[in-house]
């Protein structure tokens, strides 16, 4: 029997787009059909290598142009750049399930819902690009968040940290903004598409603190002490609002963290 780092290994280096989700989807059912063993000894493979496909074209944040969405190209390259975040949250859940060995199974439990659901998120903003007339990679994009992957491919504790509870988590504290100013543009549709993104991406970020905490009392680390050090590391100017405090919460965020860290 096949195991399950090996299977998220060999999505994780997909490099075509629906080759990529379908591997995901094949995965989860045959982790929950026990047709995947846990454990394994296949071997790791670099974050660099992450399986993309040739477009869109990566530059630096201040490279891109703003997303705006007074105009029909405007709301185009915000739902690009969302679809864009997603495709690179399947990426980053395979990796947590493909990198980090020998932890509970609930922990692969957790992360290979976690692709299923940003692998869906990505099939339905794609659509809604697809439907006027563009597609993923049509605009440029940033690699922010594999560039933290590759940043914390040897501690999962920083993992769990830096993506889930920092990169990702923010994404609940933009995303209310970026639906009103979709829906005031009239663009309903792609506004009831990110509320729905971002209901969901509340279960992600709690994966991520259960897991922080988890690692945290495994080490005999104080979660608050663990996470300032993370965040001053990388992150030396601190963590800046507006927060969505009520999301956080919902999410088992412990928000005395955003005080320690800012």
């Amino acid at each position: 029997m096949s195991g399950i780092h090996q299977a998220a290994g060999e999505a994780l280096l997909a490099r075509d787009v629906d080759d990529k989700l379908a591997k995901v989807h094949a995965m989860a059912r045959r982790w929950r059909a026990g047709a995947l063993a846990l454990g394994g000894d296949a071997p790791i493979t670099p974050a660099t290598r992450v399986g993309r496909p040739g477009r869109p074209r990566l530059v630096h944040p201040r490279d891109l142009p703003r997303r705006g969405a007074g105009s029909a190209e405007g709301r185009a390259r915000l739902m690009h750049a969302v679809a864009h975040i997603e495709f690179n949250a399947v990426n980053l859940a395979l990796d947590a399930v493909h990198r980090f060995r020998e932890l509970p199974r609930a922990f692969y439990d957790d992360w290979l819902t976690v692709a299923e659901d940003e692998a869906r998120h990505f099939a339905m903003v794609r659509g809604w690009l697809r439907a006027r007339g563009h597609d993923y990679g049509d605009f440029p994009a940033h690699n922010g968040l594999w560039e933290m992957a590759e940043k914390t491919a040897d501690d999962a504790l920083a993992r769990m940290a830096l993506v889930p509870c920092v990169l990702e988590a923010r994404g609940l504290d933009v995303t209310p903004g970026m639906t009103a100013r979709l829906r005031k543009a009239g663009e309903a549709e792609a506004a009831d598409m990110l509320d729905v993104i971002c209901r969901e991406e509340e279960g992600h970020v709690a994966a991520g603190v259960r897991w922080f905490e988890h690692l945290c009392a495994e080490r005999g680390l104080a979660t608050a002490e663990a996470f300032r050090g993370l965040v001053r590391t990388h992150f030396p100017r601190g963590l800046h609002g507006p927060f969505n405090l009520e999301a956080r919460r919902r999410a088992g965020f412990d928000l005395r963290l955003l005080e320690t860290s800012s």
